[in-house]
């Protein structure tokens, strides 16, 4: 099983735990200071919850837990006793159980982690009158049409991941608890496991990549996941932000085949020795790939209400992965 948010573990970074210091601590001259924000982030070794370690400590001290560390999502008790030992102000959870295959044989483990585990935080959340930050998915929907899913959409998981990420939302919302539940997609980042390093690691050995054509969605960073996020929590926390559910994804959208035409393409582009080409990767439907989950065809997300309400416009995908590629490519060896 996986517990990263989304879709893959980091293992060549610890995260600290107790307390990582804001970088405003010490700076500066003496004078009078406001309450220290604490903050509880879990999952703090999966690709959204490492940029998270980075991008909350100008908020406040971070204590960043994995679940090795004391953040298992499968332990209720554990999940209570680090709350209560930290007294958060904010309660950032980018855990969750991601094998979109493996949990359809597997469905009580998913259900502990993505549903369970959310509502012993939201409860905890409610009791110490916290931010609870929680992150969902688009497979929530059903992938019907060609219209992006707004928030107030209808819900109606394909399969046993979508369901259990549901049943969290649910959880969240009905404790009653201050919350910012973020749906994001198609996450990357130039560390962990994700779709682009595996076109990039195929590219390099093969000459014919074959990709999905019929799945539509927009490829979002980590890193501007956890940008967005620390916005809306500053702007939250100060009552300038209404809590409750936003869509977190870049802006435009494309199919997963066009989206390895586009990493290929950029690879290649800045030198790198891959074996295959742009033309080279192949359109297949989802019919014809191997039998698993069901996945939602239409992933697109409606992002204007987050938009409006941060008073922001979010980069097209294409931005974000032609910097990741591009880093990527520099630190080869």
């Amino acid at each position: 099983m996986i517990y990263a948010a989304p879709h893959a573990m980091l293992r060549a970074h610890e995260c600290h735990s107790p307390g990582l210091r804001s970088v405003h601590e010490g700076r500066g001259p003496s004078r009078p200071r406001a309450r220290t924000v604490r903050i509880l982030l879990l999952g703090c070794r999966g690709q959204v919850g490492t940029e998270l370690v980075r991008a909350l400590q100008p908020l406040g001290d971070v204590t960043a837990l994995a679940r090795d560390s004391g953040g298992d999502l499968e332990n209720a008790a554990e999940l209570h006793r680090a709350v209560r030992e930290t007294r958060p102000h904010v309660i950032a959870n980018a855990a969750a159980y991601t094998h979109v295959d493996r949990a359809e044989s597997d469905p009580d483990t998913a259900e502990r982690v993505n549903a369970e585990a959310p509502r012993v935080l939201a409860a905890e959340a409610a009791r110490l009158d916290a931010w609870l930050v929680h992150y969902s998915t688009d497979y929530v929907f059903d992938g019907t049409g060609t219209t992006p899913w707004q928030e107030d959409s209808v819900a109606a998981p394909l399969n046993v991941y979508g369901a259990s990420k549901w049943q969290g939302e649910q959880a969240v919302r009905s404790s009653g608890c201050k919350h910012l539940l973020f749906r994001t997609q198609w996450v990357y980042a130039a560390h962990g496991e994700n779709f682009l390093h595996k076109i990039l690691r195929r590219a390099a050995l093969q000459d014919v990549l074959e990709v999905v054509a019929d799945q539509h969605g927009a490829p979002t960073g980590a890193a501007l996941i956890a940008d967005v996020t620390a916005h809306a929590l500053r702007l939250a926390t100060a009552g300038k932000l209404a809590g409750g559910t936003y869509h977190l994804a870049a802006r435009g959208d494309t199919t997963w085949h066009a989206y390895a035409q586009f990493i290929v393409a950029e690879a290649r582009r800045l030198g790198a020795p891959l074996r295959a080409t742009e033309s080279n990767v192949r359109a297949v439907t989802t019919a014809a790939g191997p039998a698993g989950a069901r996945r939602p065809l239409n992933a697109r997300l409606d992002v204007g209400k987050l938009e409006s309400a941060l008073g922001i416009q979010l980069p097209d995908w294409r931005n974000g992965v032609a910097d990741t590629v591009a880093k990527l490519i520099a630190s080869a060896p």
